[in-house]
């Protein structure tokens, strides 16, 4: 266990070693939990950095449930440039990309070219199922109380409100697929859990604005913790 009393598996830390001795190859610094520690007096002068959760939603990964994702972030000037968010066992890859978009794809392996996934994937925001309904999304973990109090806004609002409750990164990517509309969190995320997912929404047209100000999140900041954020399709 962290010492967030959150846990932490060997997936967790295997996988970060895995994901890390390919992108060094790129030569831009990585920003990981596993490099956590780095100073920021280090960390300020990177204008590009990967940012890296090899296993986002570790609690639903030990509950077998299928809902966590690998994240992976290219961000520039503390804003995400491309991001990648894949579920491998529900065999999802979301991408988002500046000048290209977001894309899925629902895929066993993944192999080939990046121009050949973006070939086979399909550009999103996709058509949306239910135009008359607003869907809000949260965490199945982490719900508090001003979350609660949030989502009674929103309902009165939009009196016809639907609840989806899913793990990990893929609340980002049922906004950018079109089958979510908000994802508030009021609740400590750390800027691993949210860049790749960030990227995939942006580039779908949506974003993730800070809470407090409506300024859009950033990233490698001198305190990791994200702010509180809402996360909604334009």
């Amino acid at each position: 266990y962290k010492t967030d009393h959150s846990p932490l598996t060997k997936a967790d830390t295997e996988a970060n070693k895995i994901i890390t001795d390919i992108l060094q190859e790129t030569n831009f610094p990585i920003l990981s939990e596993e490099g956590k520690k780095i100073p920021y007096e280090e960390r300020k002068d990177w204008k590009f950095l990967w940012i890296v959760d090899p296993l986002d939603g570790t609690k639903e990964f030990v509950k077998k449930n299928g809902e966590f994702t690998v994240n992976i972030a290219f961000v520039k000037n503390g804003l995400p440039l491309f991001g990648v968010v894949y579920a491998p066992v529900l065999k999802k890859l979301y991408i988002g990309a500046r000048d290209l978009g977001s894309f899925y794809l629902e895929t066993g392996d993944v192999y080939g070219s990046f121009e050949l996934v973006l070939k086979a994937a399909t550009k999103l925001p996709m058509p949306r199922e239910y135009v008359n309904k607003f869907f809000l999304v949260a965490s199945r973990s982490h719900l508090n109380d001003e979350t609660n109090k949030f989502i009674a806004r929103i309902k009165k609002l939009h009196p016809n409100l639907e609840y989806v409750s899913i793990g990990s990164s893929l609340k980002f990517c049922l906004i950018a697929e079109g089958k979510a509309d908000i994802y508030p969190r009021m609740a400590p995320t750390m800027e691993w859990d949210t860049a790749a997912g960030h990227a995939v929404l942006k580039y779908a047209g949506g974003n993730v604005w800070q809470y407090e100000n409506g300024i859009e999140v950033l990233y490698n900041k001198e305190n990791l913790l994200n702010p509180w954020f809402i996360a909604e399709r334009r």
